[in-house]
């Protein structure tokens, strides 16, 4: 994916730009259908994805918990981690993402420490956001 595109993308957008040119090499783009399983709960997880553009589904338990769009990201706690996945993520549109796997983000993690930030801090707030059981 092209850096300046990468720039567009809030989790990356702290980033320099020779930073969104490294990282722009190891950025992959897909797109992929309606009703696609993009991760499911229990699985391992190996990448963390951004969506570009459309929407998604969490689901738990087999109960919806939360939709996700455009800016929004998922798959951290299991690249950070290294967890399994905790929910069940679906495609609800057509939808554009951005992947990285969890060895490249840790290979650049020094260059990538802004994003890595916000990586745990989105794993802390959810964690936090997830009722005792």
């Amino acid at each position: 994916m092209d850096a300046t595109e990468l720039a567009q993308i809030p989790l990356f957008s702290d980033l320099s730009e020779d930073d969104l040119n490294a990282l722009s090499t190891y950025a992959d783009e897909v797109t992929v259908s309606e009703g696609k399983h993009l991760v499911d709960e229990g699985g391992y997880a190996y990448d963390l994805f951004v969506i570009v553009e459309g929407t998604a589904q969490v689901i738990v338990s087999g109960e919806e918990v939360a939709e996700l769009g455009t800016g929004d990201f998922f798959g951290e706690a299991g690249v950070i981690g290294k967890q399994q996945r905790n929910a069940t993520v679906v495609a609800k549109t057509r939808m554009r993402l951005v992947t990285l796997t969890g060895w490249d983000l840790r290979r650049m993690r020094r260059q990538l420490a802004p994003v890595w930030q916000k990586l745990e801090t989105a794993i802390h707030q959810r964690n936090e956001s997830v009722p005792d059981s």
